[in-house]
């Protein structure tokens, strides 16, 4: 009897530990969500993408997942499927015995993530990880085969809409065309690289109806010569604020750099650093405010995807703007007209300056995230901490919008009434956004 009893207890144990649930507690955790967010970005930080490829890279990504929490929980949540443009319909896996929907989410989104932009393998070990410590944790195999099986079928429908998006057809496009024209952009020191995406308003948006839905009001006229015109006055507001900076404007403005490619000259030597891209700190704001909230799993992505997806769209008004007007930085009308060795605080991006990408796409981030998390949540961005800049703390989402119209000009990139043209209308799109896009019912 004693032997039986023993024999049983030993088949007891085994099979707790073949059955055990450990393994939910870690993937349905929304901060390994927010984790996974995470090393995305750091991926495309490591391949040097511009803001506006990155803001791709996650929009794809965040949407697989949101499918996927839409496909586990369709009483609370709303596909986006006939929502978001060219996006008719999503091939769902029927069989949806033994999945892991949470588990699902990351491997769908960690697909995309790795297909949109990037080549084959891109994520393979962080996934690897994950799976690792899932599996050690008690992750049956029949469940981590029925998730994989179900992230895949989200995941493939969203690369197959991606890839409709003109991405592809804009990468051959001809490119921008330097001329000597007054008030023309032109490359900046110090890599005077070409004019980046000039092309990216051909890009299919996914909320707004086109790129050119919210038209700019022109930029003042360039007119340097004319100390009483308006444009003079924009450049020395600019150049006198920057030789004036107090130390809080001079973090300010390198807290908002978001430089993903910066090249530091000393003397002959030249090198590159790398930071996050501006839709990339945006991406680490929503993993901040999940965390501080407490949201659960399926609002922490939701956040991430609505968030994402104004992003996305922002960048494509922003680009029609830059490209209509193909305006001068400020650094190469002070260098060739008032002083040839005035140097902005930050590095110049490689495109045209109005309007305002960073300022345009925050307010529109923000208006997403207020939507989700409330207005006046007040949250400390850590986000450039691990870039040796200390934090920031901030009232509001749109707080931070705000003080990134004035980062920007502080940095020297941008006139301020760049500015407060591109804060105004990256509301406007991140408002339809909001106003469109039905997420959580």
């Amino acid at each position: 009897m004693k032997k039986l009893l023993l024999g049983i207890c030993v088949i007891v144990t085994l099979f707790a530990c073949k059955t055990s649930t450990e393994y939910k507690s870690y993937l349905h955790n929304p901060d390994l969500f927010s984790n996974t967010v995470h090393e995305l970005n750091t991926v495309v930080m490591g391949n040097n993408f511009p803001p506006m490829v990155a803001s791709r890279n996650y929009a794809y990504a965040a949407i697989a997942a949101y499918e996927v929490i839409a496909a586990s929980d369709p009483v609370h949540y709303q596909s986006l499927a006939g929502q978001l443009n060219g996006l008719k319909q999503i091939s769902i896996s029927k069989d949806t015995i033994g999945v892991d929907y949470e588990l699902a989410a990351l491997l769908a989104y960690m697909k995309v993530g790795e297909a949109v932009t990037f080549p084959e393998g891109s994520l393979k070990t962080y996934k690897d990880s994950i799976l690792t410590v899932a599996r050690a944790k008690g992750l049956p195999d029949a469940v981590e085969k029925a998730s994989q099986q179900f992230a895949d079928s989200i995941g493939m429908s969203i690369i197959r809409w991606s890839k409709k998006d003109n991405y592809l057809e804009t990468r051959g496009a001809e490119k921008y065309t330097v001329t000597d024209e007054p008030g023309r952009w032109v490359p900046t020191p110090p890599m005077y690289a070409s004019a980046a995406e000039p092309h990216w308003k051909e890009i299919r948006p996914m909320v707004i109806d086109s790129a050119g839905i919210f038209p700019v009001p022109p930029p003042p006229t360039f007119n340097i010569k004319d100390k009483k015109s308006k444009y003079y006055a924009e450049v020395m507001n600019i150049k006198n604020a920057v030789d004036s900076l107090t130390p809080d404007q001079k973090h300010m403005a390198e807290f908002w750099d978001d430089n993903p490619f910066k090249m530091n000259v000393t003397g002959h030597a030249m090198f590159g650093s790398k930071k996050f891209s501006p839709p990339g700190h945006w991406m680490s704001v929503v993993g901040i405010a999940a965390q501080k909230a407490k949201s659960d799993y399926g609002t922490t992505v939701t956040a991430f995807a609505k968030t994402s997806i104004a992003l996305f769209d922002a960048f494509i008004q922003c680009w029609y703007a830059k490209y209509t007007y193909n305006t001068v930085r400020p650094e190469t009308v002070i260098n060739k007209y008032i002083d040839q060795n005035w140097r902005p605080l930050l590095q110049t991006p490689a495109f045209p300056e109005y309007t305002c990408g960073h300022s345009t796409i925050s307010s529109s981030a923000a208006e997403a995230l207020t939507s989700v998390f409330g207005d006046n949540f007040a949250y400390t961005d850590s986000t450039e901490i691990e870039f040796g800049i200390k934090n920031r703390d901030f009232k509001s989402f749109r707080a931070a919008a705000e003080e990134n119209n004035w980062a920007r000009f502080y940095g020297g990139l941008h006139f301020h009434n760049s500015c407060i043209i591109s804060t105004e209308f990256g509301k406007k799109v991140g408002g339809l956004v909001v106003e469109r896009v039905k997420m959580k019912k």
